[in-house]
């Protein structure tokens, strides 16, 4: 059956909408799929160098829940935000904050060398450490927790260039399960509350 050329218009524009949709969902806020967790369980799994030159794996914190945030030293306002909101949080949680460790991710090897991320880290003092590695490392982990990141030429930033990448801080249970993201702007008094809850639980 032959389509009309109103018809043809309109499919078109329909593709488009889907198009647009599915790149509003998949690069948009860059948050990982529930339906995906659920049919294919999302666990915390890397092995990086930490900020003082150790190999670490996700097992090195079992039993712990996890706060994870990808970013960059360089980072002008999201990343310094993201760890301060969490220090509020780890300072909110007083005795139970050794529950709970905060791993900071950089997405920027080519800068964010241990040495680098050992000067960076300890600002927040909320016992955040530092993870980096080879740019192999940086992707497969990006891919295993579902992150976005790509470098950006930009002038005006102090390297020439800057990062683009997910926003969203995650959260993991005791066993490394996937449990929820807190995106970008969560004020630091909701993360805690929730934090709480579960640690009560």
């Amino acid at each position: 059956m032959r389509l009309s050329l109103l018809q043809k218009y309109l499919w078109s524009a329909v593709g488009i909408a889907a198009l647009a949709f599915f790149a509003a969902t998949f690069f948009g806020d860059h948050q990982p799929s529930t339906e995906a967790q659920t049919e294919t369980p999302f666990r915390a799994d890397f092995e990086l160098t930490d900020h003082l030159g150790m190999l670490r794996q996700d097992e090195d914190f079992a039993g712990k829940w996890l706060l994870v945030f990808f970013g960059f030293t360089n980072c002008p306002d999201v990343c310094p935000t993201t760890l301060s909101e969490v220090a509020t949080v780890m300072d909110g949680l007083g005795e139970d904050a050794t529950n709970v460790q905060p791993l900071f991710i950089s997405v920027d090897p080519e800068q964010d060398t241990p040495t680098v991320l050992a000067d960076f880290v300890p600002l927040f003092d909320a016992g955040i450490i530092g993870l980096t590695g080879t740019p192999e490392q940086i992707e497969k982990t990006a891919a295993t927790f579902f992150v976005y990141y790509e470098k950006l030429n930009e002038a005006a930033a102090q390297k020439g260039y800057t990062m683009s990448h997910t926003s969203q801080l995650f959260l993991f249970d005791p066993e490394a399960e996937f449990v929820k993201v807190f995106s970008f702007g969560t004020p630091a008094e909701e993360i805690l509350a929730d934090l709480k809850k579960r640690l009560l639980g």
